[in-house]
């Protein structure tokens, strides 16, 4: 498949079909790191004092609490002890891939896009000493606006190259830039460098538009992966399948993140003018000058004079209530349509009805359901695409460093949990009653459920369980292990037992 080259002398940098994307990953960042201000700058204008609200950030935090906040279980479906789940535990855990996916959430909730690069090596690059940063697989985020696809020419939803392209001041000189670019394609990377000019610049001297010039021949290298497809898997925080660009979760709310902010900007100013109100006061309480004036400013005495002594009470002159009431409605249904069009319940954030005292593990999960519907829809993208990251992690190891590779390649099956805390009650009477009477469910199967545990593990308790059983039965059925070390028997009374017990039968006896 011919492919044209994306990275020619002449082209700007960034690429020119890829700036209004990389534009809206820059907006978006803006906004969920609180930075309205650089964003909404018209609102700016229009308010001597600007409150913002980061219901943005809210919103991408709780995708990926919901989403990652309980770690996932990487499993290659055989025993925990089999070399294949040994070594999906070993790529999980010296990749820390705990962290690095509830990060790729994050990013994927505010870009809409989310990037892992699998590579085998050295996490420094060779900073280090081996024998403290030895070679392995190394799987990473890469940063979205710094990545370019280039799709199919028959399906634009297709990725078939990654190009990583980034521009590098060389010796700290402002006028000279190089243009890195690692292009990951089937079985191979090829890595080259281009010669950049500033073509435009921001009034702070920030650079924003480059041009390429000249490309360095020395710096073309290609490298076989051994792999049959690119070291670089996209993850769309949530697609309709027309291209290969996810959706995120701020832009479509953009005019509401600015009208919340406006109405709160707005509440501020009323109550601040209002804060140190004017007076009003009867006619004759003012001194006046020589000539029969009062001698005060209102600006600066806020204070006016009515005509007649008994037509007024001396009152503050406030205006506040009709428009602080209007006011606040308005920001309420704003938080509605928000929550309502962001696919969060107010008891997720806290707002309204947020207790759950009382309330069963069910009855929550459904009051949550809008929510939980959104990560469902985001955890099949997620799925797809670590299945893929860690096959194309046992492939390129298997061709990298086949001498530690004893396991054959699995599929791994990810399980997720849904985010919300487990009520243990409910579940335990739910096994109770599934594992009493007429069976349906396995005693086994019941603590890998209820404690999370492998199958091996739940055997285990298994026989534990059983072993403590016998050993009960047999304590039961020899008395005579209670009574070692010359203690007396049960069925030994002590003299003043069996007086005692004598006399309470007489009387029995004598009653009848």
């Amino acid at each position: 498949m011919d492919l044209r080259d994306l990275f020619v002398k002449g082209e700007y940098f960034p690429l020119t079909d890829h700036q209004e994307r990389i534009d809206r990953y820059r907006r978006n960042d803006k906004l969920a790191k609180g930075h309205h201000v650089d964003v909404f700058k018209e609102s700016l204008q229009k308010n001597d004092m600007y409150i913002t609200a980061n219901f943005a950030g809210l919103i991408t935090r709780k995708s990926a609490d919901f989403l990652f906040g309980e770690v996932p279980s990487v499993s290659s479906g055989k025993e925990s002890q089999s070399r294949e789940q040994v070594a999906l535990d070993r790529i999980t855990q010296s990749n820390n891939m705990n962290r690095l996916n509830y990060q790729q959430a994050l990013k994927a909730s505010v870009t809409g896009d989310a990037f892992y690069k699998v590579r085998y090596g050295t996490e420094y690059n060779g900073a280090f000493p081996e024998s403290y940063d030895p070679k392995r697989i190394i799987i990473e985020g890469v940063d979205p606006t710094k990545v370019y696809p280039q799709t199919s020419p028959f399906d634009k939803s297709k990725i078939v190259v990654y190009h990583i392209a980034e521009a590098v001041q060389v010796d700290g000189s402002s006028d000279d830039w190089t243009l890195f670019v690692e292009s990951h394609m089937a079985g191979k990377i090829i890595y080259r460098q281009f010669k950049l000019t500033v073509f435009r610049t921001d009034r702070y001297g920030n650079v924003e538009l480059f041009k390429i010039a000249d490309e360095i021949p020395s710096a073309y290298e290609e490298e076989e992966t051994g792999v049959p497809v690119p070291l670089v898997v996209h993850i769309a925080n949530y697609a309709d399948g027309t291209e290969w660009a996810g959706q995120d979760d701020i832009s479509e709310h953009l005019s509401l993140f600015d009208e919340i902010n406006n109405r709160l900007s707005q509440i501020g100013a009323i109550l601040d003018k209002h804060a140190d109100p004017a007076i009003a006061v009867p006619t004759g309480l003012l001194q006046e000058d020589g000539e029969g004036n009062t001698y005060f400013q209102v600006a600066v005495n806020k204070v006016f004079e009515v005509m007649a002594k008994d037509d007024i009470i001396p009152q503050y002159i406030t205006n506040t209530n009709p428009q602080l009431d209007q006011a606040y409605k308005e920001l309420e249904m704003l938080l509605e349509f928000l929550l309502s069009t962001t696919e969060i319940p107010a008891v997720a954030i806290g707002l309204k009805d947020s207790g759950t005292s009382g309330n069963s593990g069910l009855s929550i999960k459904w009051r949550m359901n809008s929510l939980l519907a959104k990560i469902n829809r985001k955890r099949q993208f997620f799925e797809d695409g670590l299945k893929r990251v860690y096959m194309i992690a046992q492939m390129l190891e298997a061709y990298a460093n086949p001498a530690i590779v004893d396991y054959e390649m699995v599929v791994p099956q990810i399980k997720f949990n849904d985010g919300l805390p487990q009520d243990d009650t409910e579940i335990a009477n739910r096994m109770a009653i599934r594992t009493n009477g007429t069976q349906t469910l396995s005693q086994k199967t019941a603590l890998m459920i209820m404690d999370g545990l492998t199958e091996e593990q739940a055997q285990a308790e298994i026989d534990r369980i059983n072993e403590e059983k016998e050993q009960s039965m047999q304590m039961v059925a020899e008395p005579s292990v209670f009574n070692e070390d010359g203690e007396e028997s049960a069925a030994e009374l002590p003299e003043d037992s069996k007086d005692n017990k004598q006399k309470q039968d007489e009387a029995k006896e004598d009653e009848e």
